[in-house]
């Protein structure tokens, strides 16, 4: 006789799903998949496979619910594919320039994987590792690694803890906090993909985008910062007041050109804050559906990925294809290549330091 699916196996499997996909064994270390649920009937699957977010379920304003962050039905083809869909990244988000820095005079040499750079921790990062799961319950997972000194490239062992955290007011609180024996550089991020009409449901270019940064960082054609603080007023980057996130995706601009739309940091102004201190990112409106997320985080920057290298060539969850900005990005960081921005905010971590960032993505509906 088949056993009755549990309640999260059959909520999994509705969502074109099936844990057996997500269970295997690498390197001697088990890899699972985990649910997450709330009073209010949203649900996240998460792998110890690079934290990757599988699935994260939102209502609308009718209350129907939808899958928002794109991915695949199976671990092969997060494994398969080079790419970053839900993970957690490091050690460093973003891009070093050459894949080089210094550290008290001493010269580092780290993996090179983006042209000529350094990219999202290298060859192998966060993304591609198996974690440790320390805790879980039904609102909550925390993860943790020991990455080995020189791993891509970086000095000092570093241990590392994320905690992910779902809550009954629609929030996904993720905590990073991470240790090191040698001085090194840190910089973690999430890297889900979003569509607030469900995955695979066309480009995001209709959805409404608030940043809350008077801001950003111009790029070269190599997208390395070039050093300076741009403002935004009179640019397609200036986002603080909402727009259609292809409201100015046309306009002749060197940066858009650099990236192909949107791919940059941008420097958060200090305020608004929420009850718990952090700063209001960013704010996004579908209109269709409603659906809304805000990004709260203690970080000086977020980077604003608006799917531009996404072709349709990968085919998602529900079977369709991921078309060109058919999702967008907003990671809390630092900025990009700060260990060689001497102007940059710093992201030295020097043993006895305790490294330590949070980012929440809060979903709601829109109020009429």
């Amino acid at each position: 006789m088949k056993e009755t699916p549990t309640q999260t196996e059959e909520s999994i499997l509705s969502d074109h799903l099936n844990v057996k996909n997500f269970e295997t064994v690498i390197d001697g270390d088990s890899v699972k998949l985990y649910t997450l649920k709330n009073k209010n009937g949203i649900e996240v699957t998460i792998t110890n496979y690079g934290q990757r977010l599988i699935s994260l379920h939102v209502p609308d304003k009718n209350g129907n619910f939808e899958d928002v962050v794109l991915g695949f039905p199976d671990l092969k083809n997060y494994m398969a594919k080079k790419n970053f869909y839900g993970a957690t990244i490091g050690r460093y988000g973003n891009r070093i320039a050459k894949g080089e820095f210094e550290i008290d005079g001493n010269s580092y040499d780290l993996a090179i994987n983006n042209n000529e750079n350094h990219l999202h921790g290298g060859i192998k990062g966060f993304e591609s590792v198996v974690w440790g799961v320390d805790a879980v319950n039904d609102n909550e997972i925390v993860f943790s690694r020991t990455s080995p000194d020189m791993e891509e490239g970086y000095p000092g062992k570093l241990e590392v803890k994320v905690t992910y955290t779902l809550t009954d007011s629609n929030e996904l609180k993720i905590n990073y906090t991470a240790n090191t024996d040698k001085p090194t550089y840190i910089n973690l991020t999430h890297h889900s993909f979003f569509n607030l009409k469900g995955e695979g449901e066309g480009t995001v270019n209709d959805h409404i985008l608030m940043l809350n940064a008077d801001s950003f960082t111009p790029v070269n054609n190599g997208l390395i910062p070039t050093g300076e603080i741009k403002n935004v007023a009179g640019t397609p980057f200036d986002f603080t007041e909402p727009k259609l996130i292809g409201e100015d995706l046309e306009v002749e601009n060197e940066q858009l050109k650099y990236a192909s739309g949107y791919d940059h940091n941008f420097v958060l102004n200090e305020s608004p804050k929420n009850e718990e201190g952090l700063v209001m990112a960013a704010r996004v409106i579908e209109p269709k559906s409603g659906r809304t997320m805000e990004v709260y985080t203690d970080e000086p920057g977020i980077q604003f990925y608006g799917g531009n290298f996404l072709t349709g060539a990968d085919i998602g969850k529900s079977g369709k294809p991921y078309v060109f900005r058919g999702a967008f990005c907003l990671e809390t960081q630092h900025y990009p290549d700060s260990p060689n921005q001497p102007n940059f905010p710093s992201t030295r971590l020097d043993p006895g330091q305790t490294y330590t960032s949070n980012c929440v993505y809060k979903f709601g509906v829109q109020e009429n």
